[in-house]
């Protein structure tokens, strides 16, 4: 599996509806594989289910060089979205992604959220069964997103930790996904060492924090109404022109290895630890060549110095 991952949320969810092309997405998904970043990450509510469909239609002429994560538990209504971790329900989900993947098996399999009707030990032990059955060869959590750990009690990632105590006695976790970038390294306090501590992945969602780490985002550029992106509170004119010295600093670090910002910032999550794979979503081919070759980007122990001493992101999650 290559050490960067190809995210295949955007070419269908969440951002810039606008620019999301079937056959762009598709040439992206073949530009990522060509370039090594074998892991591909989609879930059946992208779209919801074309995120499925697109990326099936590459694995079957190219299953051999793909390593493929798919999600289950959230369902896509008409005005908001919710959680199913009822057994029977997860696994009519999982038969559904195969189908959708043109696949006979799903390499892993994460639970994008626990439903908090139904004990996560039910919801885990269905998704064992699907190892049992030979349709999953591993499975994986998608810890919550800060925001909501914000509203939470105790430490940043004290729930999700006691989920994954739990479903440990289950079945083994190989994986958690969660958020992990230069301006939300909240996930190094907790969730990384645990996950270091007992073999299991970590994958870095949104590693360059929503684009922002790119560099090739403008204060004050405007998204559009249905971008995750324009109801964020860092992403206001105010606080994208004030955190703009985390970008200046990536851009002197890029300079000195002949690299850009994003392969900078997707440089700094891989020195984080062998067991941590950032996985950064794009619908473009250049983008996702550029992501990849984020891991011929050594960084000096300086490097990582001057990295780590760049501000904290400034703006609410909230």
């Amino acid at each position: 599996m290559g050490a960067v991952g190809l995210g295949c949320m955007p070419m269908h969810w969440a951002y810039t509806a606008s620019q999301q092309s079937g056959e762009g997405a598709l040439r992206t998904v073949h530009a990522a594989l060509d370039a090594g970043a074998s892991l591909l990450d989609t879930a059946d509510m992208y779209g919801p289910f074309t995120n499925e469909l697109l990326v099936g239609r590459v694995l079957r002429e190219r299953r051999a060089e793909a390593f493929v994560s798919t999600k289950c538990g959230l369902l896509v209504g008409d005005q908001h979205i919710v959680a199913n971790g009822r057994p029977g329900y997860v696994k009519r989900a999982c038969d559904a992604s195969l189908r959708r993947l043109q696949t006979d098996v799903i390499d892993l399999y994460q639970l994008h959220r626990p439903d908090p009707e139904v004990p996560v030990e039910e919801t885990w032990g269905a998704m064992a069964d699907l190892v049992a059955a030979g349709k999953v060869r591993a499975l994986g959590w998608c810890a919550i997103g800060v925001r909501a750990h914000r509203r939470s009690r105790g430490g940043l990632f004290d729930a999700t930790i006691r989920h994954l105590e739990r479903v440990q006695q289950v079945f083994p976790v190989s994986s958690v996904q969660a958020e992990l970038s230069l301006w939300s390294r909240e996930a190094l306090d907790a969730l990384a060492p645990w996950c270091a501590s007992r073999g299991v992945g970590l994958l870095a969602a949104m590693p360059l924090g929503n684009g922002f780490l790119s560099g090739t985002l403008t204060p004050g550029q405007g998204f559009e109404p249905e971008d995750i992106r324009a109801r964020h509170p860092r992403f206001t004119a105010e606080m994208m022109a004030a955190n703009q010295p985390i970008v200046a600093g990536l851009r002197r670090v890029a300079a000195r290895h002949g690299a850009t910002p994003a392969q900078v910032a997707l440089a700094w999550v891989l020195a984080q630890g062998r067991h941590v794979i950032p996985v950064p979503g794009t619908k473009k081919e250049h983008w996702a060549r550029e992501n990849a070759g984020a891991a011929e980007v050594a960084l000096s122990e300086g490097d990582l110095a001057e990295l780590n001493a760049l501000p904290a992101a400034r703006g609410s999650w909230d």
